[in-house]
């Protein structure tokens, strides 16, 4: 078989020769060209890379990688397997790398120590330059040691001060909820929430006292329980059926699932939201908020905004650069009609 025949075979993969040849260049001089390399003329590399895109010549990843001592990918571990806060994280992180062309490789450990570390050494065995952590709730968790690449905790955070970790502002979110209801004029609000062991129950029950406080207001209306529609029932049931005291005239609920079932409770005993009692939630999880009846105004934690500041400082971090501590990124407050009417 002739070497024009061999050129022209459909299944021959095109190699860094055939785009030196066609450009009329040398091998090296290709090869600095398609790795950004060397001195090279503005117009040499531009001609490198238009022939090698025409006849669709891809670089072999290994050998670049090898050759520059990045991989460009990176790892993400996760624990939350339903993806509820996972996800949008996630997203906005693929996003950002893949604007730089770094690609990612996700692995779901379950809570699984010995999963966790199996996808821990598959994913070193990948060459990875950066690992992320993210999880279901965002209480702290043993660091990851893996030794020579940067890891980011977002959504989650590690018992060790060197390590970045990135969160959401709970208590942040938890004051723009109860200044919104003392806005409205409501004076009796009672704040409905889940296990007081999660540190984001422990962070937005201070900054709901704390905005209270400010506003001269008592905060003595706390109930925790499941994070569940039903214990919004349940709590609803405690607070307004057969109480000696005042009714509450607002609820601020630890998620939008305690928040929607409060709702339907009120909605039973014929109790008006928002007229007699507003309502507001915490996650803004369009699949309850939009749901509910009426529609529920909710905290925003941001998470997509959380993705990208993690890719951001993981890029920064792969380049060499040093950062610790922990960050939380701002919350908003996202207006329906359980606190407005339409």
């Amino acid at each position: 078989m002739s070497q024009d025949t061999q050129d022209k075979s459909p299944n021959r993969r095109v190699t860094i020769r055939d785009v030196a040849r066609l450009a009329e260049v040398s091998i090296g001089t290709a090869s600095k060209a398609m790795n950004a390399g060397g001195r090279l003329r503005q117009e040499t590399r531009d001609k490198v890379m238009r022939v090698a895109k025409e006849i669709g010549y891809r670089p072999n990843d290994l050998a670049q990688s090898l050759h520059r001592a990045r991989s460009r990918t990176v790892g993400i571990l996760t624990n939350d397997s339903f993806g509820r806060f996972s996800f949008p994280i996630i997203r906005a992180l693929e996003e950002r790398l893949a604007d730089q062309g770094v690609a990612v490789f996700m692995c779901n450990a379950t809570d699984d120590p010995a999963r966790e570390r199996q996808h821990i050494d598959q994913l070193l065995g990948k060459r990875i330059d950066g690992l992320v952590v993210t999880a279901r709730r965002s209480d702290r968790r043993p660091a990851i040691l893996v030794g020579g690449i940067p890891v980011i905790y977002v959504f989650s955070q590690a018992d060790d001060p060197d390590a970045l970790c990135l969160l959401p502002d709970d208590e942040g979110g938890a004051v723009l909820a109860s200044e919104h209801l003392i806005g409205l004029g409501r004076t009796r609000i009672a704040h409905i929430t889940g296990p007081e062991h999660f540190e984001a129950v422990q962070l937005r029950h201070r900054g709901f006292s704390r905005a209270l406080e400010r506003a001269g207001l008592k905060s003595d209306l706390f109930l925790s329980g499941p994070w569940s529609e039903e214990w919004g029932r349940d709590a609803v049931a405690k607070l307004f059926d057969g109480a000696d005291a005042p009714r509450p005239d607002a609820l601020f609920c630890g998620n939008d699932q305690i928040a929607r079932g409060a709702a339907e409770a009120l909605r039973d005993r014929g109790i008006a939201v928002p007229k007699d009692v507003a309502i507001v939630g915490f996650d803004n999880w369009l699949v309850m908020t939009e749901a509910a009846r009426p529609p529920l105004t909710s905290i925003d934690m941001n998470l997509p905004a959380l993705g990208r500041e993690a890719g951001e400082r993981l890029l920064a971090m792969i380049s060499g650069e040093r950062e610790t501590g922990t960050r939380r990124l701002p919350a908003t407050l996202v207006v329906r009609q359980s606190t407005v009417e339409s």
